[in-house]
């Protein structure tokens, strides 16, 4: 049996929102995994379903450019926040999301590029940027999306600067019809994502491990209802369905209209034009997500910012 520490207690109370007791009688019952005692407490009707995507902790920017049918994102992470407001900063950020609009997302190869209008490589570049803005630098994930036909749309939302922010996503629209109306339609896609964060783009899309975990949590739910096994695969199937709709992009209830899913919304558009439509690619980057940091208080990052 694996020691239960107040540690311990206190992630899993922050992941799931149970009480403290709840969390170390979870613990308990589970020897110590965090993810299966989330799995206990949703079975016990203690914690709801969650798409965790990671304590958001390191401070930074995201920068996304896209032009035509191609487009790139890129996440440059920093100590604190008030580094994001720094235009020098700014440019590093938008300038390395060029390069890896132009060399692609593999984050050696973006580092050993030559950064835009200089002699030196953008590995240098943040060199250079950490000794003159005194934090600790990070090109953490690049990734870039293409279509052959169609358009790559682009959002940042909440931005500090243009294409730069703290959620920048991208959506790949494959299609022969009318770039205009394909790129407002990517552009509503871009700005649902960042709303829902969708965890796939279609069910076929969707990880079977994360079906299989829904499904075991579903199912004991069903059975700690006391309802009949014959009955129980029906419900587990109902509510399979809805989970879909929670973090299937396709299946979303789209934002823009509050009515048609996004495949619907989709369909629509496709007729419209004249030509069907497929999103082939979406990103989300959120600053700092799946990143823990060590906590300080507001005086101690002003006085980290100072240095």
């Amino acid at each position: 049996m694996a020691a239960i520490t107040a540690g311990m207690v206190k992630e899993l109370r922050t992941t799931s929102g149970a009480g403290m007791m709840d969390c170390k009688k979870a613990l308990t019952e589970t020897d110590g995994d965090i993810q299966a005692a989330i799995d206990w407490l949703r079975t016990k009707g203690l914690a709801t379903a969650a798409k965790k995507s990671g304590r958001v902790a390191a401070e930074g920017l995201v920068a996304v450019t896209a032009s035509g049918n191609s487009g790139a994102v890129v996440e440059v992470n920093a100590e604190t926040d008030f580094v994001g407001r720094n235009e020098d900063f700014q440019k590093l950020v938008m300038g390395i999301a060029s390069v890896a609009a132009e060399k692609g997302d593999d984050i050696d190869g973006i580092k050993a590029a030559k950064f835009p209008d200089s002699s030196g490589t953008v590995e240098e570049k943040l060199t250079e940027a950490i000794a003159t803005i005194g934090e600790n630098m990070n090109l953490r994930r690049a990734t870039t999306l293409n279509v052959d036909k169609g358009v790559v749309a682009s959002y940042v939302h909440n931005s500090v600067a243009d294409g730069l922010g703290k959620i920048g996503i991208l959506v790949a629209l494959k299609s022969e019809g009318d770039t205009a109306a394909l790129a407002t339609l990517g552009k509503q896609i871009a700005m649902h994502v960042a709303a829902t964060s969708p965890q796939s783009i279609s069910v076929a899309d969707l990880d079977p491990a994360a079906v299989e975990r829904e499904r075991a949590v579903l199912s004991q739910q069903a059975r700690e209802s006391g309802k009949p096994e014959e009955i129980i695969g029906k419900m587990v199937e109902g509510r399979l369905s809805k989970f879909y709709k929670d973090v299937v992009l396709l299946e979303q209830t789209f934002v823009v209209d509050g009515e048609n899913t996004v495949k619907a919304a989709i369909d629509l558009v496709a007729k419209q034009i004249g030509s069907p439509i497929e999103v082939t690619g979406m990103v989300r980057y959120s600053v700092g997500e799946g990143i823990e940091k060590e906590e300080t208080d507001f005086a101690a990052e002003v006085a980290a910012a100072a240095r």
